[in-house]
């Protein structure tokens, strides 16, 4: 995994360098052509214009031929330049976001469990949409030095031949554009640009807890509260919004003032040359400035950029690395901080009881990694869980939790996150050993059926049973489900828990079990009494 943005970024670059390379030649013969067609047509405007006020001899002589030949070849290299620029250039970005979303996003699940779980919805969203955009400009970018460059370069072989006062008010107004427009984008637009980046996680963290509890809303009256909760993180974003552009207009407003002074300056450096000369040297001074415009919003979008890979670099934060103490082709015994300590050897089956709130959910997300806190006890493999990496401690589990979370889609879609391989056999077998093949099999499509938004389409039993068979897929030594039967009736717990039975013998996988029910109880050989302050465990045998 790589440490930072940083590395990812220069991966990417590393690996799209034939397009960033001629996304960087084509902006340069782009900047080039326009200095030169802008110079070469003001001083075939003008010297034609002389020309025409001359005599008949002098029209005759004068060779309209090779400028206009040289203004239609110039401005068919702009043109072809101009779209090899974005071509190659939005092309390499592309392509680059293309591969970091998929590595931030494998971050983020592999990672601690604290970076991943407090991300809500709409800020992970954010991160990993308009963060990473943000970060295009990091690519986009690269080719605006060379732009520059070579307007300047073009500029000044245009005004030297007016003369070298002309070359060097070019050179003076360059350099003072862009060191005013640096000192002038960090004071109005780098700020913003952070609160921007922010405040989009903010907005799209309000819409989607608001729509979450849209039943709710709609049932207590308070679509208004709602409303204007969203509102308030829409017009903060609005305001941020409002401010960067104002510092946009203050960068423009700079390039334009200061190239009408150059241009102002070269008029006045060049008034003893000839008109089209002094044409020449004023056109290629303004368009050599307007070169200048891509390190500009280079450094307008630098706030953004700069916050996206704060906010990016908090998700790839490397996770703990493993030391040695578990083999991971050794037994997956599990210990316990139950009384003195419990061991449980591969294939046992035991059951979490106690009141709520005693702590059994939170003794299950410790074990499985989703918690890193109060981690004393537990082991894997004769390994104490802190010094584990994410990765095996997760590979050992099959995790169904009490809250039945899905994927807006189809069944298939949901239960792959379980197996990403499983054929249809291996599916249908799960949800046979889950209780709701039946179920499925009537839908329209089956495997490939439409549950709608977070399960809508399906029950709460079924939703729960979905989840359970999604976690019987996963090929993992133990199995750990809270309240699997919360929900259903009589007739389907059973069922439910005769065909778990049955799968458990048949696999040998074991089982970690929290339930208030006593029905499920029956699938357990030990189980284990949490005392209410959660600090007492308290052990009682199985009952038979």
């Amino acid at each position: 995994m790589m440490g930072s943005l940083q590395d990812l970024v220069a991966e990417q670059r590393a690996r799209q360098a034939t397009a960033l390379g001629l996304s960087a030649l084509s902006a340069a013969v782009l900047a080039l052509c326009a200095v030169l067609l802008m110079g070469l047509s003001g001083w075939f405007i003008a010297a034609a214009a002389a020309a025409g006020a001359g005599s008949t001899a002098v029209i005759m002589a004068f060779n309209y031929l090779l400028p206009s030949a040289g203004i239609r070849l110039l401005a068919i290299l702009r043109t072809g330049a101009r779209y090899g620029e974005r071509l190659s250039g939005h092309t390499a970005a592309l392509n680059a976001l293309a591969e970091i979303r998929p590595a931030l996003y494998r971050a983020l699940a592999r990672g601690r469990p604290e970076a991943a779980l407090a991300l809500s919805s709409g800020e992970a969203s954010a991160r990993l949409v308009q963060d990473v955009d943000a970060v295009e400009t990091l690519f986009v970018r690269l080719s605006a030095p060379w732009a520059a460059a070579a307007a300047l370069a073009a500029g000044l072989a245009l005004t030297l031949l007016a003369g070298l006062a002309a070359a060097l008010c070019l050179l003076g107004a360059m350099g003072v554009l862009l060191g005013a427009g640096w000192v002038l984008a960090r004071r109005v637009s780098t700020e913003p640009g952070r609160e921007v980046q922010v405040a989009v996680g903010g907005l799209k963290d309000a819409v989607a807890a608001y729509l979450a509890a849209g039943p709710d809303l709609v049932c207590y009256d308070l679509e208004d509260v709602a409303v204007a909760a969203v509102l308030s993180h829409d017009q903060h974003l609005g305001k941020a919004q409002g401010r960067l552009v104002d510092g946009e207009a203050l960068m423009a407003a700079l390039q334009a003032v200061t190239s009408g002074l150059a241009v102002a300056a070269v008029l006045v450096v060049t008034r003893d040359a000839a008109i089209p000369m002094v044409a020449l040297a004023a056109l290629s001074t303004l368009v050599s400035l307007e070169g200048a415009a891509g390190l500009l919003r280079a450094y307008e979008r630098a706030g953004a950029a700069g916050e996206a890979e704060r906010r990016l670099n908090q998700i790839l934060a490397p996770a703990a690395a493993s030391t040695p103490g578990a083999d991971p082709f050794g037994p997956r015994d599990l210990t316990l901080p139950i009384g003195d300590g419990v061991q449980l050897s591969p294939g046992t089956r035991a059951a979490l009881m106690g009141p709520s709130g005693c702590g059994k959910t939170q003794m299950l997300e410790r074990l499985i990694g989703l918690r890193t806190e109060g981690l004393g006890g537990l082991a894997i493999a004769g390994a104490p869980l802190a010094r584990l990496a994410p990765d095996f401690i997760r590979a050992q589990f099959a995790y169904g939790p009490q809250d039945a979370r899905l994927l807006t889609g189809s069944i298939r879609d949901n239960l792959r996150l379980g197996s990403p391989r499983a054929g249809d056999a291996e599916m249908w077998l799960a949800l046979a050993d889950a209780a709701l093949e039946e179920r499925v099999s009537v839908l329209p499509g089956g495997l490939d059926a439409w549950i709608g938004d977070g399960g809508a389409r399906l029950s709460g039993g079924e939703r729960r049973r979905l989840s359970l068979a999604r976690a019987l897929l996963r090929p993992a030594p133990w199995l750990v489900l809270d309240e699997p039967t919360e929900g259903l009736d009589g007739r389907t717990e059973a069922l439910v828990i005769d065909r778990l039975s049955q799968r458990l013998a048949r696999t040998g996988q074991g089982l970690l079990l929290v339930t208030h029910r006593p029905a499920p109880l029956a699938l357990c050989q030990h189980r284990f009494a949490l005392a209410p302050d959660s600090r007492r465990p308290e052990t009682e045998p199985a009952a038979g």
